[in-house]
């Protein structure tokens, strides 16, 4: 039943894009909000572009509906002047969860027929 429910809308803080400041020689911690603002129970994933240069913590989890959870993208040391950074981003997914599911992400409910929902969060780099 879940899989013929679009997902609802997510909030994000901030909205649109993540800015890293220089310098670039220590690692950078960034925080997210996720809200949940829909009326159904989702599950939700994080993907980066960049795996060596990116980390977010936690990469996964489950809402509840209208709740919310902090997390944490960080940006390694690199060399700004040598590296490409232009196509930097995170990606968060979300789908409904099945009914009667525990609230325990599960990577299937991904890969299934229900309906994935993608935002985007580009990554700035101010040098």
């Amino acid at each position: 039943m879940a899989a013929s429910i679009p997902p609802g809308d997510i909030q994000t803080q901030p909205n649109a894009k993540i800015v890293f400041n220089s310098p670039y020689d220590h690692k950078h911690t960034h925080r997210i909000k996720i809200n949940n603002s829909s009326a159904r129970r989702i599950g939700w994933a994080i993907k980066t572009t960049n795996a060596k240069r990116l980390e977010v913590d936690p990469p996964c989890g489950v809402l509840d509906p209208k709740e919310a959870v902090l997390m944490a993208v960080s940006c390694d040391a690199f060399d700004f002047a040598s590296e490409d950074t232009n196509n930097d981003r995170i990606t968060i997914e979300w789908t409904n969860t099945p009914e009667g599911a525990d609230k325990q992400f599960r990577f299937e409910w991904f890969q299934g027929d229900g309906m994935v929902r993608r935002k985007n969060l580009p990554i700035e780099y101010n040098p």
